[in-house]
Protein backbone atom coordinates (compact mmCIF):
# COMPACT_ATOMS: atom_id res chain seq x y z
CA UNK A 1 0.00 0.00 0.00
CA UNK A 2 1.25 3.33 -1.04
CA UNK A 3 0.91 6.53 0.68
CA UNK A 4 -0.39 9.73 -1.17
CA UNK A 5 2.29 12.46 -1.08
CA UNK A 6 0.91 15.82 0.60
CA UNK A 7 0.96 18.49 -1.64
CA UNK A 8 3.33 21.27 -1.13
CA UNK A 9 3.06 23.92 1.23
CA UNK A 10 3.21 27.40 0.46
CA UNK A 11 3.21 30.20 2.93
CA UNK A 12 0.69 32.05 3.10
CA UNK A 13 2.83 35.22 5.04
CA UNK A 14 2.46 38.08 3.25
CA UNK A 15 -0.48 37.04 0.79
CA UNK A 16 -3.46 37.41 3.39
CA UNK A 17 -3.83 40.20 5.96
CA UNK A 18 -1.63 40.60 9.16
CA UNK A 19 -4.43 39.98 11.44
CA UNK A 20 -5.54 36.42 9.07
CA UNK A 21 -2.07 35.36 9.03
CA UNK A 22 -2.19 35.94 13.01
CA UNK A 23 -5.07 33.87 13.39
CA UNK A 24 -3.79 31.33 11.05
CA UNK A 25 -0.51 30.58 13.66
CA UNK A 26 -2.90 31.38 16.75
CA UNK A 27 -5.10 28.26 15.17
CA UNK A 28 -2.61 26.15 13.69
CA UNK A 29 -0.81 26.19 17.49
CA UNK A 30 -4.59 25.00 18.65
CA UNK A 31 -4.66 22.05 16.63
CA UNK A 32 -0.96 21.02 17.80
CA UNK A 33 -1.85 21.65 21.75
CA UNK A 34 -5.10 19.38 21.16
CA UNK A 35 -3.20 16.72 19.84
CA UNK A 36 -0.27 16.85 21.88
CA UNK A 37 -2.84 16.40 25.07
CA UNK A 38 -5.07 13.57 23.01
CA UNK A 39 -7.97 15.33 22.43
CA UNK A 40 -8.81 14.95 18.53
CA UNK A 41 -10.00 11.69 17.07
CA UNK A 42 -7.88 11.97 14.30
CA UNK A 43 -9.47 13.88 11.35
CA UNK A 44 -13.24 14.33 11.80
CA UNK A 45 -12.83 16.81 14.81
CA UNK A 46 -12.42 20.08 13.77
CA UNK A 47 -11.62 23.89 15.40
CA UNK A 48 -12.26 27.08 13.90
CA UNK A 49 -11.53 30.58 13.68
CA UNK A 50 -13.31 33.42 11.81
CA UNK A 51 -11.56 35.82 9.53
CA UNK A 52 -11.08 38.67 11.21
CA UNK A 53 -12.95 41.59 9.80
CA UNK A 54 -15.68 39.19 7.74
CA UNK A 55 -18.83 37.26 9.12
CA UNK A 56 -18.73 34.72 6.94
CA UNK A 57 -15.68 33.34 6.11
CA UNK A 58 -13.68 30.95 8.74
CA UNK A 59 -10.68 28.90 8.63
CA UNK A 60 -10.55 25.22 8.84
CA UNK A 61 -8.13 22.29 9.07
CA UNK A 62 -7.59 20.60 5.77
CA UNK A 63 -9.55 17.14 5.16
CA UNK A 64 -7.28 13.73 6.09
CA UNK A 65 -4.27 15.80 7.90
CA UNK A 66 -3.96 15.12 11.17
CA UNK A 67 -3.92 17.79 14.05
CA UNK A 68 -0.36 17.48 14.30
CA UNK A 69 0.19 18.44 11.21
CA UNK A 70 -1.36 21.19 10.57
CA UNK A 71 0.34 24.91 10.07
CA UNK A 72 -0.67 28.25 9.57
CA UNK A 73 -0.78 27.82 5.68
CA UNK A 74 -2.33 24.54 5.41
CA UNK A 75 -5.41 25.85 7.12
CA UNK A 76 -8.28 26.45 4.29
CA UNK A 77 -10.42 29.52 4.27
CA UNK A 78 -14.38 28.36 3.93
CA UNK A 79 -17.75 30.39 3.83
CA UNK A 80 -20.82 29.75 5.89
CA UNK A 81 -21.29 26.42 4.06
CA UNK A 82 -18.07 24.78 3.67
CA UNK A 83 -16.91 25.92 0.58
CA UNK A 84 -13.02 26.62 -0.18
CA UNK A 85 -12.67 30.65 -0.76
CA UNK A 86 -8.99 30.08 -1.65
CA UNK A 87 -6.58 28.30 -3.83
CA UNK A 88 -6.20 25.66 -1.05
CA UNK A 89 -4.63 22.18 -2.14
CA UNK A 90 -6.57 20.44 0.40
CA UNK A 91 -9.94 19.24 0.61
CA UNK A 92 -12.11 20.34 3.31
CA UNK A 93 -14.66 17.29 4.99
CA UNK A 94 -16.41 15.95 2.13
CA UNK A 95 -19.49 15.56 4.63
CA UNK A 96 -20.07 19.09 5.00
CA UNK A 97 -22.52 18.78 7.73
CA UNK A 98 -20.15 19.08 11.31
CA UNK A 99 -18.99 22.51 10.10
CA UNK A 100 -22.46 23.30 8.53
CA UNK A 101 -23.98 22.51 12.90
CA UNK A 102 -20.50 24.40 13.60
CA UNK A 103 -21.79 27.78 11.38
CA UNK A 104 -24.87 27.88 12.70
CA UNK A 105 -22.97 28.55 16.38
CA UNK A 106 -20.68 31.26 14.30
CA UNK A 107 -23.76 33.10 13.45
CA UNK A 108 -25.89 33.18 16.76
CA UNK A 109 -22.87 33.58 18.50
CA UNK A 110 -21.22 36.71 16.99
CA UNK A 111 -18.28 37.21 19.35
CA UNK A 112 -17.40 33.94 19.43
CA UNK A 113 -14.25 34.02 17.58
CA UNK A 114 -12.80 30.52 17.56
CA UNK A 115 -14.87 26.82 18.12
CA UNK A 116 -13.88 23.38 18.89
CA UNK A 117 -16.22 20.57 18.21
CA UNK A 118 -15.32 16.90 19.20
Amino acid sequence: MTTPEMPVIESLKGRVSPEEWQTRVDLAACYRLVADFGWSDLVFTHITARVPGTEDQFLINPYGMTFDEITASSLVKIDVAGNKLDNSPFPVNPAGSPFIRQSIRHAMMRNAFCMYTV
